[in-house]
């Protein structure tokens, strides 16, 4: 096929997957020429709706009329995968997922790959390291494959802002390909650094590879930064004014809390929105997806799990309750917007708490070299081992030990196996200088989304030479360059009522019901469900300190350095209002404290002055050992090892609780992991306590 019948043909495709009106751009027409007729490989870096996932549907068509194999493409959520799906299907293109909503499909999906009736397959990054999928499927689809597509690729980097371990498995896959298949790698969201690093991880940095870097302008986006002083009235203020914003929308948070908490407040003020996380059941997040779509909603509430995966091209605006803490992951969650519409609004709302929030995600970035050797020397010590048994040897939370493996893993020191992990005994160097120049990287990002609150410049330029942009240059449509700036004016009312709503005080603490695995391995035999006799009701905490109501308040009294004190007067009113709308199945009979090294004038303070308003008997403390030292635990075994002999109930107490016919209100100053009121509860259930209600000024989570 010559090139001018190619480009033909070309179009057509793009005509039915875009409309009779579509045409390809010189730069897309570019990249299919070089993966179709040159079996080059590319590197694509271009704007959030400028038509990446067309180029690769169309040389996919391209390549299967000429007849080459089927396309992989490796993408990294599932929404993004169906909406990539139906996209394929305009374009005459059968795709399919393998992926881990789907399981029940695999092995007809499979089937119908090998049988040539598959052009598109899309898998998870996750999927190339699973032993089933790598060790069968992979090695025949490699080398039958007619493209090999990485979308959203700046994953690949550890400088980006969205690093994703196991995209770095495509190294092995890329040198698995036979010579002549063509690749694709795909971004809107990559500054020069991540460039470089995204081309050194796929080879696509060789003489030869095709990189396309366009202008990152956004011409339908009016970007904007409104300063308001707290956080009911920023909260006000999005009610008031939630209805003039064009279509749906997007509102974005930092934390899972604020979701939930903001979007509460919109339904109270009588709008049709949902909260949106990576806690969202998997059902709901669909629904709330196709709500959103359908314009059935006027925002959802979301973290950035809504990101990548959700394109909906007439999203009328985006705004954020509290700032990203880099300019670029901004520049993507922005990208939502604006898409098929001549016009959306981005507004930021910033908070004084958005740099704590910060802070705290930079803590769980890539541990020190001796948490990282345990791992290794256990698995070399013990062999195979699963995520569970290995918990329990090292001190890592479950998130943060799947992060590290899955390096490891990509950097050849351990190897995941059916049933978990082993170890390869090959050497492995920690490399601390790239570590902490990513962590500097970090902040100097953190910096750059303060500056671009403050800049008097214009704010689309600000984004686009932070992506290192070599387009950059004034937008004329931000609020800096219009000179048009949203009205901080905020109805007194509604603050006062933002306020109620966000001073309203109560969270469910849930109980513990299972014991970690591995407790054995600690010399602690417990496994499984813990027993009923000895599990806690679900009880109640003031608020989270991830909350923007109660939140800031709970982190100044629980902020290092803080000085131990008495309840404070608005704490424990708040204390008050909590127990009296507390719908427990029957009040409690007596208060015990739970002691408390660290706060013990809080803790004893709040029990005596809980048992006095409630005419309750105070029936005392339950001791904390003097032979036990507290120590650092980052996962549920290590902290029950911890605490396990922590506590103990006295002699007296124990009397007192064999006497008592109801429930005992435990308390504590705040909860973490759970454990310390599931260990504490069973302490007093095993001395006779009919049952436990746990109390606590905050929780984390």
């Amino acid at each position: 096929m010559d090139e001018h019948a190619l480009r033909e043909l070309a179009e057509e495709r793009l005509r039915a997957l875009a409309g009779p009106e579509a045409a390809l751009r010189d730069d897309q027409w570019h990249a299919i020429r070089a993966l179709v007729l040159e079996r080059r490989r590319a590197l694509v870096v271009q704007r959030t709706g400028w038509g990446k996932s067309a180029v690769y549907f169309v040389a996919t068509a391209l390549l299967r009329e000429l007849g080459e194999g089927p396309t992989v493409i490796v993408s990294p959520l599932l929404a993004l995968m169906r909406n990539q799906v139906e996209a394929a299907a305009a374009a005459e293109v059968h795709a399919a997922t393998i992926n881990s909503a789907n399981p029940e499909e695999w092995s007809r999906i499979e089937e119908q790959v090998a049988a040539g009736e598959v052009d598109v397959l899309l898998v998870s990054p996750e999927r190339l390291n699973n032993p089933d999928f790598r060790d069968s499927v992979l090695p025949e689809l490699t080398q039958h494959a007619g493209l090999l597509v990485v979308d959203e690729a700046h994953c690949i980097s550890d400088w980006g802002h969205d690093f994703r371990p196991d995209y770095r498995r495509l190294r092995t896959l890329l040198a698995e390909l036979p010579e002549g298949v063509p690749v694709l790698a795909t971004t809107a969201t990559a500054n020069d650094r991540v460039v470089q690093d995204v081309a050194d991880q796929l080879g696509v940095g060789a003489e030869g590879t095709l990189v396309l870097r366009g202008s990152l302008d956004r011409e339908s986006l009016r970007l904007g930064v409104l300063r308001l002083p707290t956080a009911q009235a920023r909260l006000a203020w999005l009610a008031g004014h939630l209805a003039d914003l064009p279509g749906s929308g997007i509102i974005y948070t930092l934390t899972v809390a604020a979701t939930e908490e903001v979007a509460a407040y919109l339904r109270d003020r009588g709008y049709e929105v949902a909260a949106y996380s990576g806690r969202t059941d998997p059902a709901e997040r669909r629904r709330a997806e196709e709500d959103l779509l359908a314009n059935r909603v006027k925002a959802l509430v979301a973290t950035s799990a809504l990101g990548m995966g959700f394109d909906k091209p007439d999203l009328g605006f985006v705004v954020h309750l509290g700032a990203p803490s880099s300019p670029i992951a901004y520049y993507q969650q922005i990208g939502r917007a604006g898409r098929g519409v001549r016009r959306a609004d981005v507004l930021l709302l910033p908070g004084p708490e958005d740099r704590d929030i910060w802070s705290y995600f930079a803590s769980l970035a890539f541990p020190p070299e001796p948490t990282v050797r345990a791992i290794l020397d256990v698995l070399a010590r013990e062999g195979r081992m699963s995520t569970a048994a290995l918990e329990p040897h090292v001190e890592l939370g479950r998130t943060r030990l799947e992060m590290v493996l899955k390096v490891l893993d990509v950097d050849g020191a351990v190897r995941r196996v059916k049933g978990g992990w082993e170890a390869t005994g090959q050497p492995w160097h920690y490399d601390a200088e790239r570590y902490e120049r990513i962590a500097a990287e970090r902040r100097n990002e953190q910096q750059a989304m303060v500056d671009y609150l403050e800049t008097s410049g214009c704010r689309m330029e600000f984004l686009r030479r932070r992506l290192d942009d070599p387009h950059a240059e004034p937008c004329g449509r931000c609020d800096n360059c219009t000179g048009r700036h949203h009205s901080a004016d905020v109805d007194e009312q509604a603050v006062q009522e933002a306020e109620e709503r966000l001073r309203r005080p109560g969270v469910e603490l849930s109980a513990r019901r299972m014991w970690p695995s591995g407790m054995a391995a600690l010399g602690i035999e417990v496994s499984g469900k813990l027993p009923a006799a000895e599990q806690a009701e679900p009880g109640r905490a003031v608020g989270r300190l991830t909350d923007i109501g109660w939140g800031n308040r709970l982190r100044e009294l629980f902020a290092a350095g803080s000085p131990d004190q008495e309840p404070p007067e608005d704490l424990f009113q708040a204390t008050v209002q909590v127990l009296a709308a507390w719908d427990w199945a029957q009040r409690p009979v007596g208060v015990v404290a739970l002691g408390s090294r660290t706060r013990p004038r809080l803790v004893r303070g709040l029990a005596s002055r809980l048992a006095s308003i409630g005419r309750l008997p105070l029936l005392g403390e339950i001791a904390t050992n003097p032979d036990t030292a507290p120590r650092r635990a980052t996962n549920s075994a290590q902290r029950v090892a911890a605490l396990w002999r922590q506590f103990r109930v006295t002699d007296d107490l124990a009397t007192r609780l064999s006497a008592l016919d109801g429930p005992v209100l435990l308390v504590d100053d705040y909860s973490d992991t759970g454990w310390t009121l599931a260990i504490a509860t069973r302490q007093l259930r095993r001395a006779g306590a009919p049952a436990v209600l746990p109390f606590t000024l905050a929780v984390t989570g």
